[in-house]
């Protein structure tokens, strides 16, 4: 991942420096010359995105500046932003110019939305809630799974060390700490036990970092810890690129994780960008992009692309990609944020200063 992630890196660095040149709208002035911007031949467009989203803004990225300016005859010059994705929301609230935003959950680009640069009613702006792929969470384990973690409850024990970031700054993070709270309220706990088998979690983390991509590296190229609590498609990277090293180990239950992609209006509007931003957003839905999300290992919201993705388990351990392509696991049971109370009961019960996780983690 590691050599990946430094291409990715150089690769952003020099578009960067190609896009940086001059303001967007109108013309910006390169080398003495005026060079047509948003509207002319040439334009910029920005999309603060979450940790793991860098494969896969990589390829969809180069997908669609083709098809827009096959579509359009203009050429799209994009540059990405990747950070946890609470971060990401309070550095674009803050004044990081974004067209459009590709953030980890809804709570977080409702960040964005009560600073007033998202109109209301984003989540209807595209299909399937504004969510154009999904994910879930999974556990990497290393190599024959020698601490023998099979569930939830085994991440309580005192002898196994965990890995996963931080939900004051990590959107995942939140992901994963309802997954697991849902595990132990499934097995008939009360909340004061959920809290105290919470609390026994995090007390097992060796590292918290602030992203989940920063977590897979704390786990997969430090050798911190003995398991990752991880998004299925970090997971199946790391499988990838350290065939024989990991497996994926699949709880019995987990949650349906709907990332949510929005136009940050106000900028968009400011950068005249809406038509582009909006496009770039509408085609995430397109077949062709259904196909790299899927190949990049999000679950696809087309139904027709999602079936060719399925297999049927009859493990929940993953030991490698399978070589016909069919990596989504169906055999799980995963719950939603629906069952928490939407994202904003969510937040102010479990992570708002001073609700769950604060109490939990502080202890």
């Amino acid at each position: 991942m590691k050599k990946k992630l430094l291409s990715l890196i150089l690769i952003a660095a020099l578009g960067a420096s190609v896009v940086g040149c001059g303001s967007k709208g109108g013309t910006a002035s390169i080398d003495g010359e005026d060079v047509p911007k948003a509207g002319g031949e040439k334009i910029e467009l920005t999309n603060v995105s979450y940790d793991p989203t860098r494969e896969l803004y990589a390829a969809y990225n180069e997908l669609f500046a083709k098809h827009y300016e096959e579509e359009f005859g203009q050429t799209v010059e994009i540059t990405q932003s990747h950070g946890g994705s609470g971060k990401q929301a309070l550095e674009v609230a803050n004044g990081l110019e974004a067209d459009v935003v590709t953030l980890a959950l809804e709570g977080d680009v409702q960040v964005v939305a009560d600073a007033g640069l998202i109109d209301d009613g984003f989540t209807s702006e595209f299909d399937v809630d504004s969510s154009p792929y999904t994910s879930t969470i999974v556990f990497l384990v290393r190599s024959g799974n020698p601490k023998n973690i099979n569930d939830w409850d085994d991440l309580t024990r005192k002898d196994v060390g965990v890995i996963t970031p931080n939900p004051k700054t990590s959107g995942g993070a939140m992901w994963n700490y309802l997954a697991a709270w849902y595990y132990f309220e499934q097995q008939g706990q009360s909340e004061d036990e959920i809290l105290e088998s919470i609390r026994q979690l995090y007390a097992n983390v060796v590292v918290l970092d602030s992203g989940a991509r920063g977590a897979t590296t704390s786990f997969v190229e430090n050798k911190q810890g003995d398991v990752l609590i991880a998004w299925e498609n970090e997971a199946f990277l790391s499988l990838q690129e350290y065939p024989g090293e990991y497996e994926i180990v699949v709880p019995s239950v987990s949650i349906l994780c709907q990332p949510t992609v929005a136009v940050v209006d106000e900028v968009a509007k400011k950068h005249g960008t809406e038509d582009v931003a909006k496009e770039y957003l509408s085609y995430l839905y397109s077949d062709e992009a259904q196909e790299i999300e899927a190949q990049n290992f999000y679950r696809p919201s087309t139904k027709s692309i999602y079936d060719k993705y399925v297999f049927t388990a009859d493990s929940n351990t993953i030991t490698e990609v399978p070589a016909d392509g069919k990596w989504i696991n169906d055999n799980i049971t995963l719950t939603d944020i629906n069952h928490f109370g939407g994202w904003t009961k969510a937040r102010a019960t479990h992570f708002a200063d001073g609700a769950n996780f604060d109490s939990i983690y502080e202890q």
